[in-house]
C-alpha cells in the first residue's frame, strides 16, 4: 500500500476512534446529573483522551504482534521451501541413478 493511502487510512482511523471516544464519554457522563457543565466537559475530555490512549496502545500491540507473526511465518516458509528443494533434488538424483542403471548394458558372465 502506498504511504499516502496508509496515511489517509491512519487519519480516518484516528478520526473514527476520537468520535467513538466522544460518544463513549457522553454515555459515561449521561447518568451523572450532578456534574456542572464545566465538570462534564472536563470528564468527557479526559475520558476521550484515555480512550484514545488505550486504542493507540492496542494498535501498537497489534502491530508488534503482526510483525512477530510475519517473522515466524517467513521462517517456516523458508524452512518448507528448503525441504521441498532438498526433496526434489533427492528425487531427481534417485531418478537419474535409476536411469543410469537402466542405460548401462547388462554384464553377462
Amino acid at each position: 500500500m502506498s504511504k499516502f493511502l496508509a496515511d489517509v487510512e491512519g487519519h480516518l482511523l484516528l478520526a473514527v476512534t476520537r468520535e467513538e471516544g466522544r460518544t463513549a464519554a457522553q454515555r459515561f457522563t449521561a447518568p451523572l446529573p450532578w456534574l456542572t457543565d464545566t465538570q462534564r466537559t472536563e470528564v468527557e475530555r479526559r475520558f476521550e483522551a484515555e480512550y484514545l490512549a488505550l486504542a493507540r496502545d492496542s494498535w501498537q500491540h497489534t502491530a508488534v504482534r503482526a510483525g512477530r507473526l510475519r517473522d515466524e511465518y517467513e521462517a517456516k516458509y523458508r524452512e518448507l521451501r528448503r525441504r521441498l528443494l532438498a526433496g526434489w533434488l533427492l528425487g531427481c538424483a534417485g531418478l537419474f541413478g535409476v536411469l543410469a542403471l537402466c542405460a548401462v548394458p547388462q554384464l553377462r558372465p
